[in-house]
């Protein structure tokens, strides 16, 4: 940066750093800005953004720009607001204290999926676990609430399953290393349930959908959602500020659209990342995590797996065994 201080006006700035603005004889036009090459090229592009004919002339050791005499005012007044600009201090995103536990969190993540999957897989308690845990858009199955919690646990297939056990990783260990296992998991969780819900209301009737990959897809909405929020605060250009919601957006275009075979479940990827983004962009607002204790972390946990147990004890108890 070539400005420091506090700038009163243009030619306080001139005297303050030695920036010269007059009007040499041997030249018809009127030099508004002296200083090196770089603060020279600086201010050329703040001129031609608006607009304003200049000519860069090199003299001695000092570059300079010209304008006409009738548009120097103007010129003037643009680089003196140019260079207030860059006075003002640039707030930084908050800095993060990373939560340890992640591990834990992804090893109960791990196990939860690979229980179910063998407990489907084998048709444990003589019960078809897919047929009472999907979500299922039909009949009476359109209201029995487990189901939006029990279909983030079951899996198509191998490939399904380790897509899902590899991304969520990924995504819920980021979350913990924010807001703490606990917490995190509980509300990539919920977030995944409540997408699941209303993409029962939002679907055909004959829709039927399994997978993690929408609480995958919900994780990396809380953490868009969070960073999105966060940085549109900051004195930065609207990419730099926009720039989590981007990216968010593109994984979800590029992981979660599917190849048109209807096969994958792209409007519950698209509620999900929806939720988590709003789950996120509350986080941020609320300041989370509120307090480092361990005892939240345990309680919110905790809280997650009685909802695990408690929806699929539901579910197997909805159908008697043949």
């Amino acid at each position: 940066m070539f400005y420091h201080g506090a700038l009163e006006s243009f030619d306080s700035m001139e005297r303050s750093h030695g920036l010269a603005v007059s009007t040499p004889e041997d030249h018809a036009e009127v030099i508004v800005f002296r200083g090196s090459q770089q603060a020279t090229s600086e201010c050329a592009l703040v001129l031609e953004s608006k607009a304003i004919r200049y000519q860069l002339l090199v003299l001695g050791d000092e570059w300079a720009l010209a304008t006409d005499p009738a548009v120097a005012a103007a010129a003037r007044e643009e680089l003196t607001r140019y260079a207030e600009e860059r006075l003002v201090p640039r707030e930084s995103p908050p800095q993060i204290q990373p939560l340890p536990g992640a591990g834990v969190g992804i090893l109960i993540y791990l196990g939860v999926l690979s229980g179910v999957a063998y407990g489907a897989g084998a048709g444990l308690f003589g019960v078809d676990w897919f047929a009472v845990g999907a979500v299922d858009s039909a009949g009476p199955a359109r209201w029995q609430w487990w189901r939006a919690v029990t279909a983030l646990t079951l899996h198509g297939g191998p490939e399904h399953l380790i897509g899902n056990l590899l991304f969520g990783v990924a995504a819920g260990g980021l979350c913990s290393w924010l807001w703490g296992s606990g917490i995190a998991w509980l509300s990539i969780l919920l977030a995944g349930a409540l997408a699941n819900t209303l993409e029962t209301s939002l679907a055909p009737l004959d829709h039927r959908a399994i997978g993690a990959s929408t609480a995958v897809f919900a994780a990396i909405g809380l953490l868009a959602g969070y960073s999105w929020r966060q940085r549109l605060s900051l004195r930065e250009r609207w990419l730099y500020r926009w720039a989590p919601l981007i990216a968010g957006a593109a994984l979800l275009a590029f992981l979660g659209a599917g190849d048109g075979s209807g096969q994958v479940d792209v409007l519950g990827h698209l509620l999900g990342f929806a939720v988590g983004v709003a789950w996120g962009w509350i986080f941020a607002l609320a300041a989370m995590p509120r307090s480092r204790e361990l005892r939240w972390q345990l309680l919110a946990g905790g809280a997650a797996m009685a909802l695990l147990v408690g929806a699929w004890s539901c579910a197997l108890r909805s159908v008697s065994p043949d």
